[in-house]
């Protein structure tokens, strides 16, 4: 147990440095407290893990990828939205998701939900989490900062999902259907690439 521990710290402080270098002091500051919340957070149950991640991201700021990156359409790792210190619907979604991921939470148990967003009439990712195969899922998102049953979220429109393995077509709200590997998605493969091997790229600004 100490031996992983000094691993989990070692490898922490390491990224923290990495983010720190990188995107500047507000940014090193950024990562520890991001660090700290998945050290810290590893005993809760799985609802208060959820909790505690959305709450933790949601205090980012959001910004258009083109006003950001300089890019139409952008996946920022955890490393890069952290180290800017802010990113659009699909930064903040990744982000939890992979929060989540590191907390213990199963694959199977997450989706990453591209929908549309029926009030603001765009294009929009949230995260769902489904305590159980068949259970309705809870949605975390940075437009309504509270997690929310999704029959409790008519204001989204479920278009597709994904997680680490699988993609799903949604046919009915509530209904989907496996339409193959998430690594049909390039945009994904991209950046879980660039995200394993730690790639950083410089936003046009940091906050």
């Amino acid at each position: 147990m100490t031996v992983a521990v000094n691993v989990f710290a070692a490898t922490n402080k390491q990224q923290i440095e990495k983010i720190k270098h990188f995107y500047g002091e507000k940014a090193g500051k950024r990562a520890t407290a991001w660090r700290s919340l998945i050290q810290n957070s590893q005993h809760l149950s799985e609802q208060k893990k959820l909790k505690a991640v959305n709450n933790f991201f949601n205090q980012f700021i959001f910004i258009s990828d083109e006003k950001l990156w300089g890019k139409e359409d952008y996946w920022a790792t955890p490393y890069e939205f952290v180290g800017a210190g802010a990113g659009d619907c699909e930064d903040f979604s990744i982000a939890k998701y992979q929060a989540l991921r590191e907390l213990g939470i199963p694959d199977k148990k997450l989706r990453l939900i591209y929908v549309k967003a029926l009030e603001m009439n765009q294009f929009h990712m949230v995260v769902a989490y489904y305590p159980t195969p068949s259970s309705v899922p809870l949605i975390l998102d940075n437009l309504k900062g509270d997690i929310r049953p999704a029959i409790k979220r008519k204001d989204l429109l479920p278009i597709y999902s994904f997680n680490g393995s699988k993609l799903w077509l949604m046919k009915n709200r509530g209904q989907s259907q496996v339409a193959g590997k998430a690594s049909r998605l390039s945009l994904w493969n991209d950046l879980r690439d660039r995200s394993n091997k730690i790639i950083l790229h410089r936003p046009k600004n940091t906050y």
